[in-house]
């Protein structure tokens, strides 16, 4: 008996919070994962289980929202084509409910946790730089170095405008240093299970990073390989510990 409880209770306790079924603590972020309805475009494959709502899918999509203030046009106008990784980007960041094992705890204004490593399939960072490629921007990490005095993301005065290609030699140098390392470069590619996908088409088969999520889970410990708990077990908890104590 004191060996099933051993196996239940840690199960049931990790329920709190599950890491493969998560909304960070970020400044748009949902409180909770769930069904939202309609989702606007790029963020529209998450909507049976986002952590973004309507409005802020919209907005994800805007070359200046209210999210925070960011222009995409900070070097002239955006390409569609290089914009649209960005948005896909966006919209993973702010409606994924799959990204718990890479969640971590920062301490700035906008955001009470962060994600860091997430390991994103090859082909999405290399089409990713290749359509950015003949774009412009003048710095190579968005997080942070802006002049923000107007309200909004200005180049700093010692910065000038270069092509993406000559800012991020190599797709590698885009994906994990844009967004300081909230994505790793891999040599996975979609389909593998070992790394996470940009965007899916919903229409055509499930959301392929809930399995990325518990790939990684397992290898870091966060969960047991094989994570499962009948509703029965949660129910006899009471009178297990009752035994268990006797």
């Amino acid at each position: 008996m004191l060996a099933l409880l051993v196996l239940v209770l840690p199960l049931t306790l990790a329920a709190d919070r599950d890491v493969l079924n998560i909304c960070m603590d970020g400044k748009h972020h949902k409180t909770k994962p769930g069904f939202e309805g309609k989702l606007y475009r790029q963020c529209e494959p998450w909507r049976e289980n986002a952590c973004c709502t309507a409005n802020t899918s919209i907005e994800a999509h805007n070359d200046q929202s209210y999210l925070y203030n960011f222009n995409w046009n900070h070097c002239g106008i955006m390409t569609e084509r290089c914009k649209r990784h960005f948005i896909q980007d966006t919209c993973l960041y702010e409606c994924s409910p799959n990204l718990g094992p890479w969640i971590q705890p920062v301490d700035q204004s906008w955001r009470k946790e962060r994600i860091l490593d997430v390991p994103i399939c090859k082909s999405d960072c290399e089409e990713w730089w290749n359509d950015c490629g003949q774009d412009y921007t003048c710095k190579s990490n968005w997080h942070k170095g802006w002049d923000w005095s107007s309200g909004t993301n200005i180049c700093p005065e010692d910065s000038k405008c270069v092509k993406f290609s000559d800012m991020f030699p190599t797709p590698r140098d885009l994906c994990e240093n844009v967004w300081s390392k909230s994505y790793k470069y891999t040599s996975h590619d979609r389909g593998s299970g070992k790394c996470i996908v940009l965007w899916f088409d919903a229409g055509v088969k499930p959301n392929p990073n809930e399995e990325v999520a518990r790939y990684y889970a397992i290898q870091k410990g966060l969960i047991s390989a094989s994570r499962s708990v009948s509703p029965c077990h949660l129910v006899l908890l009471p009178l297990l510990l009752a035994r268990a104590l006797s």
